[in-house]
């Protein structure tokens, strides 16, 4: 049975869903489940741009045998090794042994490592700049290392002008359907999704990203067709955009965004009271989250969307309360700067917290933390009130 769409008269799509999926790569949540993407071209010769994983494997070969109707599958582009995009990769070249892949050298390597397999007598390597025709189209190999893994490239379709781009430009969230950007609002329904792939996924990888971007800004570019979610052929100006906001850790918007450690709820009880007093201020798209509560990929992605930070901790074993200090050590991990920051901390008998978030937000590129971190034992003091507003104005100042 298969469940197959054109995307123009002789290229295929060939994807397919997984809502069953409740964490990507075991260690994120994906509510909405996750499309996996693969690209058929029906030309002279047959040409296949990257698999699926495991878990819809079924559906991919239904989808490629449709797509074939027949004809032999000449030749596999690898863009990404990674087993979303490759797990299937052994089967096709056991169910087409006449295939030859298309990759690069570091890509040939993985394959070695993923499979055991010892194809040197049906494999292409190219490089940089290389060209390929099979027959109509013409494809170009541009390389694009650590976005996100060291074998990436990306494809650009020559004659049609197509960019097939692996992992960038992609999101999380199954296809409903609905294939293309502009059959949807996807600024309603895809942006966070879309913004929480990257920056877990990619954020790390900053100038990675925009080497590519720049390889990318000397293309024709009439369609995207990502590895995840929807095919990109409108508003392109919206995703670059975004991307390079992302990609150089510029904010999306003045905005706070709040996380907090509470044990008891005297921290939370805080965090709550100064995001009212930053709304009265006139401060819109106010986030606030409980790191307890929320897997840090949400909060993170917001880090990156907001320009002000705000950590309020409880003290734990006379240091940063586990999943704040957890927090933390994600944002560094994933490159975040250009940020001004607020604390607050709390402890019964020693806060001590706060002075350790500033020592590891000070390891961090261009945060710029606010005087005047409010202390507080164990729940704030209505007397300690006017210290929240002294931070929220500072905040507010600073947004200026």
């Amino acid at each position: 049975m298969h469940n197959t769409r054109n995307i123009q008269e002789d290229i295929i799509y060939l994807g397919a869903n997984d809502r069953r999926l409740a964490l990507f790569e075991n260690h994120y949540p994906i509510p909405r489940g996750v499309s996996y993407n693969a690209y058929l071209v029906l030309d002279e010769k047959t040409v296949l741009l990257d698999t699926a994983d495991a878990a819809v494997a079924d559906q991919f070969f239904d989808n490629l045998a449709y797509g074939l109707n027949g004809r032999p599958l000449d030749y596999i582009i690898v863009n990404h090794m990674e087993p979303d995009h490759c797990a299937s990769l052994g089967r096709l070249l056991e169910v087409y042994p006449q295939t030859t892949v298309i990759c690069n050298s570091k890509t040939l390597t993985m394959i070695h490592q993923f499979f055991g397999k010892n194809i040197e007598d049906r494999v292409m390597i190219v490089k940089e700049g290389d060209t390929f025709s099979s027959g109509r189209h013409v494809f170009t190999f541009v390389m694009a290392p650590m976005v996100h893994w060291p074998e990436v490239m990306v494809t650009y379709d020559t004659t049609d002008k197509i960019l097939f781009s692996a992992d960038a430009f992609g999101t999380w969230g199954a296809l409903n359907g609905n294939l293309f950007n502009d059959d949807v609002n996807f600024d309603r329904e895809w942006l966070e999704d879309a913004r929480r792939y990257y920056t877990n996924i990619v954020g790390k990888y900053g100038p990675q990203v925009q080497a590519l971007l720049g390889k990318a800004a000397g293309l024709e570019i009439r369609m995207i067709c990502p590895l995840h979610g929807p095919v990109i052929r409108s508003d392109f100006g919206y995703f670059l955009d975004k991307y390079q906001k992302w990609s150089t850790y510029e904010p999306e918007e003045k905005a706070v965004m709040i996380a907090y450690g509470s044990i008891y709820g005297g921290t939370a009880a805080a965090a709550d009271i100064l995001a009212n007093k930053l709304a009265e201020r006139g401060v819109k798209n106010i986030a606030v989250y409980d790191t307890s509560a929320t897997h840090s990929s949400y909060i993170l992605a917001d880090a990156f969307r907001c320009s002000h930070l705000v950590f309020a901790s409880s003290t734990y074993n006379n240091g940063i309360f586990s999943s704040m200090e957890h927090l933390l050590h994600e944002l560094k991990a994933h490159n975040l700067s250009n940020r001004t920051v607020a604390l607050m901390q709390n402890g019964s008998w020693g806060p001590n917290a706060g002075k350790q978030m500033r020592e590891l937000l000070g390891t961090m590129k261009n945060i710029n933390i606010l005087d005047g971190m409010v202390t507080f034992k164990s729940r704030l003091a209505d007397e300690q009130l006017s210290n929240l507003d002294a931070l929220a104005d500072a905040i507010v100042a600073s947004m200026e």
